[in-house]
């Protein structure tokens, strides 16, 4: 009953998306005004993120039972939306997001589709493994169309869609499926991978994105240990800065993040938070100088505040892991040519063989054109040697592969720490310095 009343609600009440190009001088301006639920604000980020639009600011406030969210976003040139096609498809998308209960989690496995076949895979990182998975899986007879390769504090973490390479289908076949699954946990048992589970869920339960996160929490990357990263990973000057305040007159506990700026930086932060079941009450966004400054106010969906010295050690080992995941690291590798099947197994290959090793990838086909990207360092986690750039572009060809961008930074430690709550001080107008105690805080 309670369902449906709250459906019943969401008809007399539809979201209702705003999209405003005066309202700031550098960026276009998106409310969203919409009866609250849980879930709401990872999906009207979502949409945003999957429309490669930047947010640049954020305000966010949801306490009641409405939800009234202020967005700044550019595109990836740093620009206003002006086109009108795109202002509709978000005011669409965002509306269709807001009218629905939020989607079930799906889970780790073998996922047949029509279109293509799922695998999701998690285990412990090591240089080749991604050439070894694609290797096998060609010698099946699977062709690699989309997917995406995270790894973090040497856990790695792929999900790939693949169709049979004669049809250009799904792999339904119950035989071959078992027989896919049995050759990829021969590869990864050696070191101690988990077996993927076999289920029907249908695909796009989840984004891609959200299940790559939800299967590394799972996996607990969030832990760390002695040895289990090198090179860039080691350097505390990349470390995100999190720390964790009671409000005790409000009861809500403040969560503040500095690191560096990224695209999709909010999602990965509110996916996290969303599927540690916790509500981000009021919020703010505001980034600039290539840095990122977040500052939420959350409760347990059960209402109450974080109780407990472990639980909040969790959340900010949670959260800087959810920053971590997809910071990008060392030299970045575009490939643009024609696909085959095959073609990501070569890739791959030559990568193991010149003693790359693959920190992430993005893989795409589009009308039989493979775009992948690709970021690498030497096997070490030292940045990659010019000359075995230069080498395997002579081995894949110039024209398809190119240096886009290079990671390797050192930045300049965070600033020292802001009175958390202080920006975002107009919400709260009576409360005091006196009402908060630092609770816990790392760096």
């Amino acid at each position: 009953m309670d369902d449906e009343y709250a459906k019943l609600i969401r008809r007399m009440n539809p979201p209702r998306v705003v999209v405003d190009h005066n309202a700031s001088g550098d960026a276009t301006v998106i409310q969203v005004d919409s009866v609250n639920k849980h879930g709401i604000l990872l999906e009207v980020v979502q949409v945003l993120t999957d429309l490669n639009l930047v947010i640049t600011k954020a305000y966010i406030a949801s306490d009641g039972g409405w939800f009234m969210d202020v967005f700044h976003v550019v595109d990836h040139d740093g620009k206003k939306i002006r086109d009108k096609e795109v202002i509709e498809n978000i005011k669409r998308r965002i509306e269709k997001s807001a009218s629905f209960a939020p989607s079930l989690r799906g889970s780790v496995g073998v996922m047949p589709s029509e279109e293509h076949t799922s695998i999701e895979l998690t285990g412990t990182d090591r240089p080749g493994l991604l050439s070894e998975v694609c290797a096998i899986l060609t010698n099946l007879h699977c062709n690699i169309v989309n997917g995406e390769i995270w790894t973090h504090n040497a856990r790695a973490a792929a999900v790939l869609h693949v169709t049979d390479d004669s049809t250009g289908c799904a792999i339904k076949d119950p035989e071959r499926l078992a027989k896919i699954k049995e050759m990829l946990f021969n590869i990864l048992k050696g070191d101690n991978m988990k077996t993927a589970k076999t289920t029907l869920s249908p695909p796009g339960v989840t984004s891609r994105e959200r299940r790559l996160h939800q299967i590394m929490f799972a996996d607990r990357d969030y832990q760390r240990f002695e040895n289990s990263s090198v090179g860039q990973a080691d350097d505390q000057s990349l470390r995100p800065h999190v720390s964790i305040m009671d409000c005790d007159e409000r009861d809500y506990t403040i969560v503040t993040m500095r690191s560096k700026d990224r695209p999709k930086l909010l999602f990965d932060i509110v996916c996290t938070l969303t599927d540690m079941q916790y509500v981000v009450f009021h919020g703010m966004v505001k980034t600039g100088r290539k840095e990122a400054y977040q500052e939420f106010y959350i409760r347990h969906v059960d209402g109450l505040p974080i109780g407990s010295e472990a639980e909040r050690e969790r959340i900010i080992q949670c959260l800087e892991a959810a920053i971590e995941r997809r910071a990008s690291e060392g030299l970045e590798l575009e490939l643009s040519i024609t696909d085959r099947v095959g073609l990501l197994s070569d890739i791959t290959r030559i990568f193991r063989e010149n003693s790359l090793c693959i920190k992430r990838a993005e893989i795409t086909t589009k009308v039989g054109k493979a775009k992948d990207t690709f970021y690498v360092t030497d096997v070490t986690g030292d940045p990659v040697d010019p000359k075995s750039i230069d080498l395997i572009c002579k081995q894949i060809g110039k024209p398809a592969l190119r240096v886009k961008q290079n990671w390797n930074f050192s930045p300049k430690p965070p600033e020292e720490k802001t009175k958390a709550g202080l920006l975002f001080g107009y919400f709260f107008s009576t409360r005091t310095l006196q009402n908060f105690k630092l609770i816990r805080s790392y760096s």
